[in-house]
């Protein structure tokens, strides 16, 4: 909802978390009731449809790490509580129970009154943090408080893989042999999130935050299934049924629609990474069969760059007729036709190079008779 003010309706959100069910996403970080009504009545629902439904997937309120906002994040029913907290600069030099003020009575009230609940603290922000008071911190958090899930967010999306990296991975030794789960969670505003998230779990952190599109404030944040792709490639187990691409385009093409709706601008475009149409364009016929984009033929495009196999491939496609004794002379008719011209050739001009030869057989067979 933070891109392009998009407001979810309670049955879009619920379509939503459908899909993640479905799609085995562990931790549906659903709204933020403390901001308005409407947000806690969206909360409630989805809490207790999860509930009524089965579901496995966990429903999330979001909201200040305060007694303040815990009260109102735990009348929606929910049991899992993602707080953020900010340290400004001046209070890295102090004492734990300064930097992070009645953040222990917070921890202490949630567990008392909410038996069975999972509690995640997001410190911000690692890109502009100390390391040594983002490592004092981490411990603290960690060791004491015992926190089940320390995200560890780069808000403002500055850093590069390596830095996110080495951010990480000393807090990742802290966390070793504790029940503490490191989360990361990278904004999009250089580019970088999913690279940046990738690097985060090779650090060590074992929770991913992510959404479909990468939606979120500013550039947005990792993408959902380009990201755990490239974790499964890498031999990382996750919970996330990605075999199952169906229900992803379904999902992606279900987002893109309700952003269209609202905001009158598309999210699935040309280079969408995965479900976009670019990733099955070819012109020299390199990359062929992906198995990527949102179903239907491969996208070919004949010009001076293509080969007899793309050639051959783009007839068959298209059905047009031709000899494969001649493939190679048409392969170099179309490569000077589209020099000529100085772009790539349209269909119609595609057909009648390719029944040229044909043509001229025809004749020579007809003037021997």
């Amino acid at each position: 909802m933070q891109h392009r003010g998009m407001v979810f309706s309670s049955n879009q959100a619920m379509t939503v978390l459908n899909f993640q069910e479905r799609l085995g996403v562990d931790i549906c970080q659903a709204g933020y009731p403390p901001a308005h009504e409407s947000e806690q009545a969206k909360l409630k629902h989805l809490s207790a449809s999860a509930v009524e439904k089965g579901y496995s997937i966990r429903v999330a309120a979001m909201g200040r790490a305060c007694l303040e906002d815990v009260q109102t994040l735990s009348e929606t029913g929910t049991l899992d509580f993602h707080l953020h907290a900010h340290v400004s600069k001046e209070k890295w030099n102090s004492p734990m129970d300064q930097a992070f003020p009645d953040l222990g009575t917070t921890v202490e009230t949630i567990r008392a009154n909410c038996p069975g609940s999972q509690i995640s603290l997001a410190f911000l922000d690692i890109g502009r943090t100390d390391p040594e008071f983002l490592s004092r911190a981490a411990l603290y958090l960690i060791k004491e408080l015992a926190l089940d899930i320390l995200s560890l967010p780069d808000t403002s999306g500055i850093m590069g893989p390596n830095q996110v990296h080495d951010a990480i991975a000393p807090i990742a030794r802290l966390s070793r042999n504790s029940s503490t789960r490191l989360a990361v969670h990278c904004h999009n505003d250089l580019g970088m999130a999913s690279a940046n998230t990738v690097m985060g779990v090779v650090a060590g952190a074992t929770v991913v935050e992510a959404s479909v599109f990468g939606l979120g404030e500013r550039n947005g944040l990792a993408d959902l299934y380009t990201t755990a792709r490239v974790l499964k490639d890498q031999g990382y187990a996750l919970d996330l049924r990605l075999e199952d691409v169906d229900t992803f385009r379904e999902y992606y093409r279900y987002i893109d629609g309700v952003c269209r709706q609202q905001t009158g601008e598309p999210l699935l475009t040309y280079n969408t990474p995965f479900f976009g149409d670019g990733v099955k364009t070819h012109v020299a016929g390199t990359h062929g069969g992906s198995g990527f984009g949102l179903g239907g033929e491969e996208k070919i495009f004949l010009n001076v760059l293509c080969g007899q196999r793309l050639v051959k491939q783009y007839l068959d496609q298209k059905q047009i007729p031709h000899d494969l004794s001649g493939l190679a002379s048409l392969t170099q008719s179309i490569k000077r036709e589209s020099a000529r011209l100085h772009r790539r050739l349209e269909h119609n001009e595609i057909a009648a190079l390719a029944a040229a030869p044909a043509l001229k057989n025809w004749v020579d067979e007809n003037a021997r008779e």
